[in-house]
């Protein structure tokens, strides 16, 4: 009974440490003044993107945040039902998502939060659903 007990542990513990590992930590590095971000996986860049952050009179928080929540086809309330697809919300309104105006990437131009262009916001959204909200970080820097 003894032996069968101290299998059953060594096999619960090396389940429990194989999800504790697999567990993703994603962080997105967004850098207003280069206009990018930075995406790393368990400390490995994946992915650096142009990205369109607030323009004059629209600053973008500077701060890191946990994500919050996520919308595939957001509408924002605030501006005009504009779309904000894949959106990966960190800080209140504000968050990551898709642009359809691709041709101002890579400089400011939107109300706050943060712009990439289609197949990346999709490519991150994916990422954040899968590492889980509580492992994903988005840190917007200067």
């Amino acid at each position: 009974m003894r032996r069968v007990l101290l299998v059953l542990s060594a096999i619960l513990l090396v389940q429990f440490q194989a999800v504790s590992a697999s567990a993703a930590t994603l962080v997105a590095r967004v850098s207003v003044s280069g206009q990018t971000m930075t995406v790393s996986q368990n400390g490995v860049v994946k992915y650096r993107w142009p990205v369109s952050t607030g323009r004059k009179g629209y600053g973008t928080p500077k701060g890191t945040w946990s994500a919050k929540w996520l919308s595939r086809n957001h509408r924002s309330r605030k501006y005009n039902n504009a779309p904000m697809p894949f959106a990966v919300f960190y800080n209140g309104g504000y968050a990551v998502h898709a642009t359809y105006d691709t041709k101002r990437l890579g400089r400011p131009a939107s109300h706050g939060c943060v712009r990439l262009h289609p197949d990346n916001a999709a490519t991150f959204f994916r990422l954040a659903r899968a590492a889980g909200l509580a492992n994903t970080r988005i840190v917007v820097a200067r």
